[in-house]
């Protein structure tokens, strides 16, 4: 068995589909067939269902595919790890992260204490996060909520109160809490749904009797404060997202726990370089900071 092999089985099974697998490996189809034909020899069963050029794992597939990506981690982290030893090559983080509202002021901290350290953030709903985070692609997840898993190590960091955002002109603007079926009639500004945070909030508010009626949707948190403020809708808002601003008003609710957890993840079998040591701490002792604040 091949390394190559194993590297094209694991692009076809995510994939689905040789045409798509071929582009994306820079090889021609038929090398790539006949590669995945050697695998199969090689293990004498076959590992896919197919139907014309669109492939489904079958159970060998599926069973396989795990020890595959597991295999080719062990082997990045190995490389890794002697980069790191050797320090012949400039490292760089790979981060994702649901919530991104703190993130600044934590690579801020971190390029002060390792400034020759690149990093590379990828802002992404949950699902795509896990995905990442359970093929060991990343180094640390920063989400909300907490992902759970067998081969997911998962520290909670912070306790985050979720506030409404309303413009100084709103009727509740002058209010010091509410409850939530006050908002019932509101219509929001928010995230798309898959995001953590989101996600949450519409239980809640569903659980309090009302769906929230969002006339906004998108992917950057960063812009509900501006959208807030221009009075196209009220908003959920972290209390580590606020912005001091002259015309938004954060109320808390006072009928429902509206908090959300914020966890450091991380893969167990992926090395934990030198920089990815210092950046653990740096998030840790931010949080630990604004937490006795």
């Amino acid at each position: 068995m091949e390394l190559l092999q194993l590297e094209y089985f694991i692009t076809v099974a995510r994939l689905e589909h040789m045409t798509e697998a071929a582009r994306s490996l820079h090889v021609t189809q038929s090398s790539l067939s006949k590669t995945i034909q050697r695998l199969e020899e090689d293990l004498g069963v076959p590992l896919f269902n197919r139907t014309g050029r669109n492939l489904r794992l079958n159970e060998f597939g599926v069973r396989f595919l795990r020890r595959a990506e597991r295999a080719l981690l062990e082997l990045e982290q190995g490389k890794q790890e002697i980069r790191d030893l050797s320090r012949q090559e400039q490292s760089t983080l790979e981060l994702a992260v649901n919530t991104a509202s703190t993130l600044p002021n934590i690579l801020r901290e971190f390029r002060k204490q390792m400034p020759n350290v690149q990093f590379h953030v990828q802002m992404l709903t949950t699902e795509e996060m896990v995905n990442l985070l359970h093929r060991g692609e990343v180094d640390f997840c920063l989400s909300s909520p907490r992902i759970e898993g067998d081969d997911v190590e998962s520290l909670i960091v912070h306790i985050d109160r979720i506030l409404v955002a309303v413009p100084k002109g709103h009727r509740l603007a002058d209010r010091t809490s509410i409850s939530l079926l006050e908002l019932k009639e509101e219509w929001f500004v928010g995230v798309k749904r898959g995001y953590g945070t989101r996600d949450f909030v519409d239980a809640v508010c569903q659980s309090a009797g009302f769906v929230p009626k969002y006339v906004y949707e998108g992917d950057e948190p960063a812009r509900l404060s501006s959208l807030v403020e221009a009075e196209i809708g009220i908003a959920f808002i972290p209390s580590t997202a606020k912005i001091s601003r002259e015309h938004i008003r954060y109320i808390p609710v006072s009928d429902h726990e509206l908090v959300r957890e914020i966890a450091l993840l991380w893969h167990k079998s992926r090395y934990i370089s030198q920089a990815a040591q210092m950046f653990r701490e740096v998030v840790i002792e931010y949080f630990r900071d604004i937490s006795e604040q």
